[in-house]
């Protein structure tokens, strides 16, 4: 099998794509670097350096790559950046996916994998979260994730474009080689804020917030290594060539830490001082996003195996000696 990965220079599509390579499948990638890094990109393995807004360029590329299938990371993805410019996020993630899916359909490819969110919820209802609870995004960037599972549910309906739309929870960790990881430019994620302050690179850590509905009152999350990820998209993948069919299933641990957790847990594991500091909330921030895995379980044969510790300790590896 050949996979073409889109996004595959960001932070989790790099993990996928040494995941596929250190797993023998042949695999490309296609990425504008907008966000991405050429360096996280394995040098034996072809990339496009392609816009999904240029459809001609697009189209050939797909072409050319006679991909089996196609795992879609390429996307922006930050929560606050949507909401200040809807437009730009409508028009990378919506209409870019959008000349994805036409291309993929056209080129004969019947194959997809959907990097989706579990932003999907918005202020969910029943915690641990379930593919049966309400779909109610709250966000732009949530916005085009739901728009792109429709487009792909009526491709399916059309063309028999086959999809797995993965909804997961809070990607976290490093590969433990070090050698690729976490590079966000502004940084949004906890877990590398955390650490950096660990560091010394940043004063401290503003916690957003210590009056939720939780035993220590800051929010809780359900946090998933990228090589776990990675490994559920495989089998996302395998499921499709086995005749799956098209569905949607959450990936995560199906436990939460807050925020004070997890600086605990990074002062345990860096035997480091970390400050923080109590901030105001933020807007739309749920109480507890944790994930009911069951499905992931039962229709992929998946489970988490890398825990908290893990995923600080390959954080910290990788923060210490940043190589992009």
């Amino acid at each position: 099998m050949k996979i073409l990965v889109t996004g595959g220079a960001g932070y989790i599509g790099s993990h996928f794509v040494k995941y596929l390579v250190l797993n023998g499948i042949d695999v490309a990638v296609l990425d504008n670097l907008s966000r991405g890094h050429e360096e996280a990109v394995p040098t034996q393995v072809k990339l496009y350096r392609i816009d999904l807004l240029d459809y001609d360029k697009l189209s050939e590329a797909i072409k050319e790559s006679k991909a089996d299938a196609v795992v879609h990371f390429a996307a922006f993805a930050y929560v606050g950046e949507s909401v200040e410019n809807p437009g730009v996020y409508y028009q990378n993630n919506v209409i870019g996916s959008i000349n994805l899916i036409k291309a993929v359909n056209e080129a004969g490819i019947k194959k997809f994998v959907f990097s989706s969110t579990c932003s999907l919820y918005g202020n969910p209802v029943k915690v641990p979260i379930s593919e049966e609870e309400s779909v109610k995004p709250i966000n732009p960037y949530a916005n085009t994730k739901y728009v792109i599972e429709m487009v792909l549910r009526d491709f399916d309906f059309a063309y028999e474009l086959k999809s797995v739309c993965l909804r997961y929870f809070n990607a976290a960790g490093c590969d433990f080689d070090g050698i690729i990881g976490e590079s966000h430019e502004p940084e949004p994620h906890l877990i590398p804020i955390v650490l950096d302050a660990a560091l010394g690179r940043r004063k401290s850590v503003n916690v957003f917030g210590d009056d939720y509905n939780t035993p220590d009152g800051t929010c809780i999350r359900d946090y998933i290594h990228v090589n776990d990820l990675a490994n559920a998209h495989l089998k996302a993948l395998e499921y499709l060539f086995n005749s799956g069919d098209s569905t949607v299933i959450n990936l995560g641990t199906g436990s939460g830490y807050s925020v004070k957790e997890i600086i605990d847990s990074a002062k345990k594991v860096t035997g480091l001082d970390i400050p923080y500091e109590i901030a105001g909330r933020r807007a739309g921030d749920p109480d507890v996003l944790v994930a009911d895995n069951k499905k992931a379980k039962n229709i992929l044969g998946w489970e988490p195996k890398i825990g908290l510790d893990e995923v600080l300790s390959s954080s910290f590896n990788w923060q210490k000696n940043k190589k992009y």
